[in-house]
């Protein structure tokens, strides 16, 4: 058997825990499933005090997480600190810089700086592995990168975040405004520190970005991704989404078309007898199309101590095994910069306006969207006690970028009270 392969470890939270128990509850079947023993040699965070509830007395312990990265003991660098730069970032690039092979869970990282610490990682014969930054526990970055490199991929979509499909069932299942729910979220611990992250989209579209470079093998474009969170997502939509047929996700979506790449994190409507219809909770699902293979889905638990720790060990199994592939599945020098197609593809619109109670307003509305040819399915006007009339409209299929034109036109009417709410609708 060969040398043990030792690590490293910054970050000593949730998942940082998680992978400290797997390495010591699990130490014979891991070097019998790799063929080399793993250890720990060393581990940093940002408190030696604190009890995190396992036995980390047989560790050196670095307050600085680059002097970690550079200890000759460790042979394997995990980062579990999270930030898009700092410490996360200069500890990284310290372990690439002499060869060391990092694993880590950054996905705000990898999608921001992921073509530079790729190169770095390449030219200095580092693997650089994340699939727990994408997805929890689902393996979805192997499927991509290894099962599916036969194909010619031409979309990724899915629910990538676990904390606004908690919120967008929960407020279904309890008939409770966002407000309120989102409150209850934070006080179970479910959200970021800084909560827009979550529900504003952010987070959902860096493993979006990340998951588009490698299956249509450009450069990690995160600032092409068109962003929508769940703010504006009332109970009123939720119920009516219902009574078409649908559910309401926050759902990612990547796809090669002929103008390029197209790629938004934004709510939308999905028929609630599918599989992401289905999808409750925390629960993530990703869908690949390849051209040889059709459609895969991949489901599991998104976050989580367990789930995100068994994608990491899964990565330092791989590295431990001797298995090396680009960090992006192929040669970093080889990633074209992504060629943007920003909402391109036509699809039907969910729309909620709240007109003024007046003679021919809802005639208004339908003439605009008409003159920009945006055509209508179907129409209804709720009842209402107050001056103001809720309406719900539901177009044919029309480019994203032209309804949006429509829109503003709508609100020039002097008949729109507050802004129109536009969630596409998928019919997977």
């Amino acid at each position: 058997m060969s040398d043990p392969l030792r690590l490293g470890i910054a970050g000593l939270g949730t998942v940082g825990v998680g992978v400290v128990r797997i390495v010591q509850d699990h130490a014979d079947m891991l070097a019998a499933r790799t063929g080399r023993a793993i250890s720990i040699s060393a581990v940093s965070a940002r408190s030696r005090d604190k009890d995190r509830g396992v036995d980390l007395s047989g560790y050196a312990w670095e307050d600085d997480p680059v002097a970690l990265a550079r200890r000759d003991d460790v042979d394997l660098f995990v980062e579990l600190m999270g930030g898009s730069d700092g410490p996360a970032k200069a500890a990284t690039e310290a372990a690439l810089s002499v060869g060391k092979p990092v694993v880590t869970a950054n996905k705000a990282m990898l999608a921001i700086h992921g073509q530079a610490l790729a190169e770095l990682a390449e030219a200095n014969a580092a693997p650089l592995r994340f699939e727990a930054a994408v997805a929890g526990g689902i393996p979805v970055v192997k499927s991509l990168t290894e099962g599916l490199a036969g194909n010619a991929i031409t979309r990724v979509s899915g629910v990538m975040n676990g904390t606004c499909n908690y919120i967008l069932t929960r407020m279904e299942s309890a008939g409770l405004p966002y407000d309120e729910v989102f409150a209850e979220a934070g006080a179970l611990g479910y959200l970021e520190a800084d909560p827009t992250l979550d529900v504003g989209g952010i987070d959902a579209g860096h493993k979006l970005a990340i998951l588009s470079a490698i299956a249509f093998g450009t450069q990690v474009d995160f600032d092409g991704v068109q962003l929508q969170g769940i703010q504006q997502v009332s109970i009123d939509d939720i119920h009516r989404a219902r009574d078409m047929g649908y559910r309401i996700k926050l759902l990612g979506e990547a796809r090669r078309t002929p103008a390029g790449i197209e790629q938004s994190m934004r709510p939308t409507l999905v028929p609630a007898d599918s599989p992401l219809g289905q999808l409750e909770g925390g629960t993530n699902m990703v869908v690949i199309e390849g051209d040889a293979v059709g459609q895969i889905v991949l489901r599991g638990a998104g976050a989580g101590e367990g789930p995100t720790a068994s994608a990491v060990m899964g990565d330092v199994a791989d590295i431990a095994r001797g298995l090396t592939l680009p960090t992006f599945g192929q040669p970093a020098t080889t990633l074209a910069p992504a060629t943007r197609a920003n909402a391109v593809t036509e699809c039907a619109h969910y729309l909620r306006l709240l007109l003024r109670d007046e003679p021919g307003a809802l005639a208004r509305v339908a003439t605009v969207l008409g003159q920009a040819g945006i055509s209508i399915d179907r129409m209804r006007q709720y009842d209402h006690p107050g001056a103001d009339a809720p309406v719900l409209i539901v177009t044919h299929p029309c480019a994203p970028l032209d309804l949006a034109q429509a829109l503003r036109g709508v609100i020039d009417t002097g008949v729109v009270n507050g802004e129109p709410v536009a969630l596409q609708i998928q019919n997977p």
